[in-house]
């Protein structure tokens, strides 16, 4: 009920959002009232979603490099990839089976490498022992 009483106080109102008193104001119903005052809703975060790419002077390939540098920084390429290799829905239970997997996987791999590391340690206090 708020979110239809700030509309239409806002078109009444007709307030100019922050930052655009020259030129043509932004529709009522496109606004969000912060405390510094009206924005549009596109500023917001997470207001918009997926990546928007501007194709400029008919130039495709410069905009789909663009496009790719987005969704790399972004993350979704993982994502995509991920989805695509995952060829059906996982059931929590399953995910719980893999996730136990690959603790034990990383804690054998920490326990190795402490061994590795202990065996160096007694190499070389060994070697300079003898060595002296």
């Amino acid at each position: 009920m708020n979110r239809v009483v700030g509309r239409v106080t806002s078109f009444l109102l007709r307030r100019q959002p922050a930052g655009a008193a020259s030129g043509t104001p932004a529709p009522p119903w496109r606004l969000r009232e912060l405390p510094g005052g009206w924005v549009p809703a596109e500023t917001l975060l997470g207001a918009v979603r997926g990546i928007r790419v501007r194709v400029r002077n008919g130039n495709l390939e410069q905009a789909l490099a663009v496009m790719n540098r987005k969704m790399q920084s972004s993350g979704m390429e993982r994502l995509l990839r991920r989805a695509r290799n995952q060829e059906r829905h996982l059931k929590n239970s399953e995910k719980r089976v893999l996730a136990r997997k690959n603790l034990e996987r990383r804690i054998r791999a920490q326990e190795f490498h402490k061994k590795l590391r202990q065996a160096l340690v007694n190499k070389l206090s060994h070697g300079e022992a003898l060595g002296s």
